[in-house]
């Protein structure tokens, strides 16, 4: 059993101050299982509870010639070894919102680029189906859906009926959701199934 075993944390930290091994070795001895268990408590993690009281011993042999403790050595090692636990707790918190927010960021931000890429080709199919339709009633499914008019200005501006223009826009959504329905049977099953 070292002499040192025996002396007062006061002596043990001027022979601390000197460089002296031995001195440091008997104060990690005699509180570094406390602090552990201490730390333990708190954060519920062996590994993070023993890096905290290693940081804690290392701060201390690093500062050595500086060490200027008031009151006892048990106060200054609780004290520091709580302000590692309060600063690590903030860290890893800082950390967690970082992720969950980058994650957010990744799936809003690819779900929207995704929405947006269907939403395109969905759109080209449509103006596809368009140009496809017989000439007459393209013209009037344009007139409608795309320039807005009402059938009886549709009727009058191609002389033809009311019921001849509705007929026909209703002809073209007929022929256009056709070929559309298997586009929306694939993005909502790849909406389900894979994103």
């Amino acid at each position: 059993m070292s002499v040192y075993n025996k002396y007062s944390d006061e002596l043990l930290l001027d022979f601390l101050k000197e460089d002296n091994h031995q001195a440091y070795t008997v104060i990690f001895n005699r509180y570094c299982k406390l602090l552990t268990n201490h730390a333990y408590k708190i954060l519920q993690s062996q590994d993070d509870a023993n890096d905290i009281v290693q940081e804690v011993f290392v701060a201390i042999w690093n500062k050595r010639y500086e060490l200027n403790i008031k009151g006892s050595l048990a106060s200054y090692l609780f004290r520091a070894t709580k302000n590692r636990i309060l600063n690590h707790i903030a860290h890893e918190k800082v950390v967690s919102r970082y992720a969950e927010s980058l994650l957010g960021f990744i799936e809003n931000n690819y779900t929207f680029a995704d929405a947006n890429q269907r939403e395109e080709e969905l759109r080209l199919i449509i103006a596809k189906e368009i140009e496809c339709l017989p000439d007459k009633m393209r013209e009037v499914f344009v007139l409608r859906k795309v320039n807005h008019l009402s059938y009886d200005e549709i009727a009058d501006q191609l002389n033809i009926s009311d019921k001849t223009a509705k007929q026909q826009v209703y002809n073209a959504l007929k022929k256009i959701r056709a070929k559309i329905n298997p586009f929306l049977i694939v993005v909502i099953f790849k909406l389900y199934f894979f994103d």
